[in-house]
């Protein structure tokens, strides 16, 4: 859906004293130089400075006659050779040396020469001679073969027959029969009956077409490079002269004259007929006389000439292919002045959109074109996100807003009285649905919606408009071949405002009075302009110059002032916003911003959306760039990257897309592929862009809806900004209106975090505080289930059951009990109001039905089971005789063998212990099997048997579990001391094997035997104490039962200590955090200022001396230069603390029985420990503290590495009994709060 917009054209007129006519031309490839060949001579014309190189005669030499009347049939420029090789039809073969200015004749045929053609590698070329023949030479212009262009035999490539009879015989469609008797008519009476010849891109077959001598008709014949007939083509009426063989290889285009129309034909290798297009003209009004490629192949050139008005009328029409559909993109109209007439013409080999033209009055014409996309470009939802055609004296339109409809169909056509050449819209808020075209004729129609059509006049016909775009209310640029450094700008007045026409789709533009543009402003420009582009933002207009430079003019009611830049050589251009921000593509693919840098070279389109961006690449990518948080580096790394897994700015597509359009306020991007089909894309990035507008416009209906449709997470809602989604969650569920909505965002909800995943954020874009370290299932379902109640319980039914069930922990029996509320209403039942079996019936969609059945009768409620039993698969004969078991039992025990089947042998046990005294066997019999024995210690008084039977239980569980202190510990507790003695004896605990035995008590041999074992066995420095105690017969100093005295003021002691370290460590940690903010902001400012970095300082000293007079500086003082430092060092202090005496602590208060101080003790260190855990990631962003290994190197000291060692010999939670170094007791403790 692209264009080709005329970026500038060069005229020259200092040939005009130049002897005869132009015969033929052709381009130097090395300094872009015309070889231009007329009947006298051989001339050499740079068209750029208006000089003649080169003029060598032809006449001097005798290789043309002096009169004038010789021809010459072909020319061709010889890279290598740094030659023009020219053929004359008196059959000489001239090579003139473009360094030595020699000319030399290589050879000669007696009967005459009708053309000349060379490969396009120029290593071999074709003569066709007088004598029908073709001649193939080497480029040393050796002979290698000569055959007759008019052979009986098809060729190698003859088509294989199966028997199904001859072509006479075959169906002729609405021919009829007559078809196969039709006569070959001769060729047309103006065709000069010369051959023409045309080679293939690759250089492998050359095609020739030339009149029969039999039929008086045209036919083409392919040739392969070594002289061999491959085809022939099929015998066609009205085949007229033109040939040229598509570069790429595919077709062969020639022009054939119907019964009822003109067309363009396309031929195969093998001579079959592969589609065509008609002309924009009647059967006998134009001739064409040439058709030719572009180098690339993507436009074809008709040259036409009326016939009616003699060689007066010439018309050069450029075709392009998309989709099938061949488009008339621009129409050339030369006059009927004889010497403005076109003599011969040339497509650049070098740069394809090129175009030489060649009067017979020798005036040089160049133009360049390039490609473009017309699209409007308005920033509000009125825009229509409209693209403009060109095909011929139409331009078909395609709203992109209200569909995708695949080209070369549109939503409407604009009919116009002539080829249309260009089409712009208005760039103005709310009008940029208008546009403008100027047609061949020099008229300028103007259309706009919802107003009858239109068509004011242009300047006079004589001016050739080269660049302009239209702006402002009924404006346009134009840009004038006349005054080639003056920029106007014509605007139609006020008077004639009635000419802006609009027409609905399918009507067409009928042209209404004529007006004349009055020019309003004129500003002088230092050369050519070939780029436009205006932002109504700023009303900055910005120029580019053909020498590579820019300007911008800021627009206003005086005369602007210019302003240079220096760019490169561009093709497209576009303004950014209101800041002068032009991002640019030149014809190398290169993109790059104005007045900086290259950004990248492998780009094959580019959109300015918005704030965004947009780039195709050639490696099969689209790019979606955030142009406001970017910088230049920026840019160029994200181009030059291949994204990562989950980037949102790079998207693959399919080879060869290029952009149409991006729908102004939405998401949709228009991609079109090679063939022509267009394919809609909504980028990643536009969609999560949009999606964070709305969701910070707390659009949420808007936002979910988009979210559903193009299958973005759900999460993403909440993730975007927690805080805020929490505090307007009444708002969604208004926004919403609609239970299943409300379902569906609370069952995708997951524990991931999408803005760090899946969606993460863009760079340079903050986020939103961190919310606490609370489950984020747990508190959206709670917040959701809170305000469902307060708005309305019974409307929201299912979405509050929604919210028990989607918990970390799924809240089945609360979610269970309430649909058994619901059976239990009774009254009238509003339409909103779900029902018992409804609420069942999609709980039972969420959750797995024998789970469900297994928590309903986890609820005791019998009703419940039943209700859910008849929704499962259960047999009755299997869970109701189970149930009518349960019924006859007493509540208690009932409950405890519901529990025990449900494997929840904890509420078992609490259950059971209700049942009275005959059950305690099988309680204690529950507690071994299942290991419950700290739950069970909690369910019997202290001094009962039953307390005491546990806990010689669990010390034979000890016991077993290598753990005989812990096992003495409770045997001592329970009034076992003989056996807890054994059990410290085998601990070699000699201290409370010390107690013990004094309570027990032992007599003087058995302690005296005792203390001998034990001195031997414990290897410490207490054995001399004990052994003098033994001795003394007095206790130790120091002994077990001298702490009870020490426990109170310990424990008093602890407590404060861990409350002090908490509430210093939270102080600490916030104002680090205010700190390091502090320092941040401050490091941006002067990185703006002088590029300088200020960050935290890590010095490294040599002596142990200076690393204190280093530490001096590290203050805590608010202010001090490295406060941050001193409190990340004040941080790790606390954070190792010493728990040793804590332990000893909580092992004396259970010893003494005190075990609800111990239980305090120990979950305030849990909770210090936690809180510490949880701030790692938020003090120490790089992951952790400082590492525990141990320092050496160079400038380690003995003392350094010492207090390494012991720090990484430091526990990092506390040992207590039963425990395996972590923080939190395990189920096995003896502890009776466990």
């Amino acid at each position: 859906m692209r264009n080709l917009k005329l970026l500038k054209s060069l005229c020259n007129a200092e040939l005009s004293h130049s002897a005869g006519s132009p015969l033929c031309v052709a381009v130097r490839s090395d300094t872009d130089s015309l070889l231009l060949a007329s009947e006298f001579s051989i001339i050499e014309f740079d068209p750029r400075t208006g000089q003649v190189v080169n003029d060598v005669s032809l006449t001097e030499e005798g290789y043309m006659p002096d009169d004038g009347s010789g021809k010459l049939v072909g020319i061709q420029e010889l890279a290598e050779l740094e030659s023009v090789c020219v053929a004359t039809a008196t059959g000489d073969v001239i090579l003139y040396n473009l360094t030595t200015n020699e000319v030399e004749c290589v050879g000669s045929v007696e009967s005459g020469l009708t053309s000349m053609s060379w490969s396009p590698d120029e290593e071999l070329v074709a003569l066709t001679t007088g004598q029908q023949t073709v001649i193939m030479m080497t480029k040393e212009f050796e002979p290698i073969t000569e055959v007759g262009i008019h052979q009986d035999d098809f060729g190698e490539g003859k088509f294989i027959t199966v028997g199904w009879g001859k072509k006479e015989t075959q169906f002729h469609g609405s021919e009829g029969k007559q078809a196969a008797q039709k006569k070959m008519l001769p060729a047309m009476a103006w065709d000069d009956r010369r051959p023409r010849v045309s080679w293939r891109g690759d250089g492998q077959l050359f095609a020739v077409s030339a009149v029969c001598p039999q039929t008086g008709a045209r036919r083409v014949r392919v040739w392969s490079r070594e002289g061999v007939l491959q085809a022939t083509s099929e015998s066609l009426n009205g085949l007229e002269q033109a040939l040229c063989w598509r570069p790429s290889g595919s077709l062969i285009a020639c022009t054939q004259r119907h019964p009822n129309k003109h067309s363009v034909v396309f031929m195969e290798k093998n001579g079959l007929l592969h589609g065509d297009f008609t002309l924009p003209c009647s059967r006998d009004q134009a001739k064409v006389k040439e058709l030719l490629w572009n180098s690339d192949s993507t436009v074809l050139l008709v040259w036409l000439e009326d016939v009616h008005s003699g060689a007066d009328g010439h018309i050069m029409q450029l075709w392009a292919v998309g989709n099938y559909h061949w488009y008339l993109k621009q129409s050339l109209a030369f006059g009927r002045d004889p010497q403005r007439a076109p003599a011969c013409v040339h497509w650049d080999p070098q740069r394809p959109l090129r175009l030489h033209v060649v009067t017979r009055g020798w005036a040089s014409l160049t133009y360049d074109w390039g490609w473009a996309t017309d699209r409007s470009t308005g920033l509000d939802a009125s825009d229509n996100a409209n693209v403009a055609v060109i095909d011929g004296d139409k331009i078909l339109v395609t709203t992109f807003r209200q569909g995708v409809v695949p080209p070369p169909m549109c939503s409407y056509e604009l009919q116009l009285t002539s080829p249309v050449n260009l089409v712009t819209f208005l760039c103005q808020t709310q009008k940029s649905n208008h546009l403008a075209a100027m047609t061949a004729d020099g008229q300028i129609s103007v259309f706009g919606p919802g107003r009858s059509p239109s068509s004011p006049h242009a300047p006079s016909s004589n001016h050739t408009c080269l660049i302009w775009s239209f702006f402002q209310s009924l404006s346009f640029k134009l840009w004038f071949e006349r005054a080639p450094n003056a920029l106007s700008n014509r605007s139609v007045p006020p008077s004639a405002r009635p000419l802006s026409a609009g027409v609905g789709p399918g009507s067409p533009a009928v042209p209404s009075a004529p007006c004349v543009c009055v020019s309003r402003l004129e500003v002088a420009v230092d050369g050519v302009v070939t780029g436009m582009a205006y932002s109504f933002q700023s009303r900055t207009v910005a120029l580019q110059l053909e020498d590579g430079q820019t300007r911008r003019l800021i627009w206003g009611d005086s005369p602007p002032p210019l302003c240079c830049h220096a760019g490169v050589m561009l093709s497209g251009l576009r303004i950014h916003g209101t800041a002068f921000q032009m991002v640019v593509l030149d014809a190398n693919r290169v993109l790059g911003l104005v007045c900086v840098c290259q950004l990248a070279s492998n780009v094959s389109s580019f959109v300015v959306h918005e704030d965004f961006l947009l780039v195709t690449t050639h490696a099969h990518t689209c790019r979606c760039l955030l142009l406001g948080t970017l910088t230049v580096k920026g840019l160029q790394e994200a181009l030059g990257s291949d994204g990562g897994q989950n980037d949102e700015t790079l998207r693959r597509v399919e080879r060869g897309s290029k952009i149409v359009t991006v729908v102004t306020q939405d998401t949709r991007l228009i991609l079109q592929m090679p063939r022509g089909n267009l394919e809609t894309v909504h980028h990643r990035a536009l969609v999560l862009a949009q999606l964070r507008k709305q969701l910070d416009c707390l659009k949420f209906r808007d936002a979910f809806e988009c979210m559903r449709k193009l299958r973005i997470n759900l999460n993403f809602m909440y993730d975007h900004n927690p805080k805020v989604f929490l505090e307007n969650v009444e708002t969604f569920i208004t926004q919403l209106n609609s239970i299943n909505h409300i379902n569906l965002f609370l069952t995708e909800l997951r524990e991931e975090d999408t803005t760090g995943t899946m969606y993460p954020r863009p760079l340079n874009v903050p986020g939103p505080s961190p919310m606490t370290r609370a489950k984020k299932l747990d508190v959206v379902c709670d917040a959701f289930r809170h305000t469902m109640e307060s708005m309305d319980p019974d409307k929201y039914c299912l979405s509050i059951l929604t919210s028990h069930v989607k918990k970390t922990v799924p809240e089945l029996e609360i979610a269970l009990q309430k649909v058994h509320d619901l059976r239990g209403k009774t009254g009238p039942r509003v339409y909103s109001v779900v029902g018992a079996e409804e609420a069942l019936k999609y709980l039972l969609f969420l959750v797995n039905v024998n789970d469900l059945y297994d928590h309903s009768l986890g609820t005791y409620d019998f009703d419940l089971v039943l209700m859910v039993a008849e929704k499962s698969q259960k047999d009755p004969k299997e869970y109701l005789p189970f149930l009518n078991k349960l019924k006859t039992l007493e509540p208690n025990y009932q409950r405890y063998s519901i529990d025990k089947h449900l494997k929840r042998y904890s509420k078992a046990l609490l259950h059971l212990s209700k049942c009275g005294e005959e059950h305690f066997p099988e309680a204690l019999g529950l507690v071994r099997e299942q290991k419950l024995f700290s739950e069970a210690l909690e369910l019997y008084p202290a001094h009962s048997p039953h307390y005491k039977a546990l806990s010689c239980a669990y010390a034979e569980h000890l016991v077993a579990q290598q753990q005989p202190e812990q096992a003495g510990l409770l045997l001592w507790r329970c009034g076992e001391p003989g056996r807890a003695l054994q059990a410290f004896v085998s601990a070699s605990s000699w201290r409370h094997a010390l107690c013990v035995a004094q309570q027990v008590p032992l007599p003087p041999d058995q302690l005296s035997l005792l203390a001998r074992d034990m001195a031997g066995s414990v290897h410490t420095p207490a054995t001399g104490s004990f052994v003098q105690w033994y001795f003394n017969n007095q206790p130790p100093e120091g002994a077990p039962m001298s702490h009870l005295y020490f426990v109170f003021p310990a424990f008093a002691s602890h407590t404060s200590f861990l409350e002090n370290n908490t509430a210093l460590f939270g102080r600490h940690r916030n104002r680090l955090s205010v700190v390091l903010e502090l320092k941040e902001k401050a490091r941006l400012d002067m990185l703006g200022s002088n590029d300088r970095f200020l960050g935290r300082i890590n010095c490294v000293r040599s002596s142990k001396n200076r690393r204190k007079a280093e530490r001096k500086k590290w203050s805590l003082k608010e202010g001090s230069p490295l406060e941050d430092v001193a409190l990340l060092h004040a941080l790790v202090g606390l954070r190792y603390t010493e728990p040793r005496e804590l332990h000893s602590l909580l092992k004396a208060l259970v010893l003494f029985q005190y075990d609800r101080l111990a239980q305090k003790l120990q979950l305030a260190y849990e909770e210090a420990l936690l809180m510490m855990e949880a701030a790692i990631p938020e003090v120490w962003s790089d992951g952790g503290p400082p590492s525990q290994t141990p320092v050496t190197g160079p400038d380690s000291t003995a003392n350094s590495i010492t207090a390494s060692l012991q720090n990484q010999a430091r526990p990092t939670s506390l040992p207590l009994p039963g425990q395996c170094s972590s923080s939190r007791a395990s189920a096995e403790s003896p502890y009776p709060w466990r």
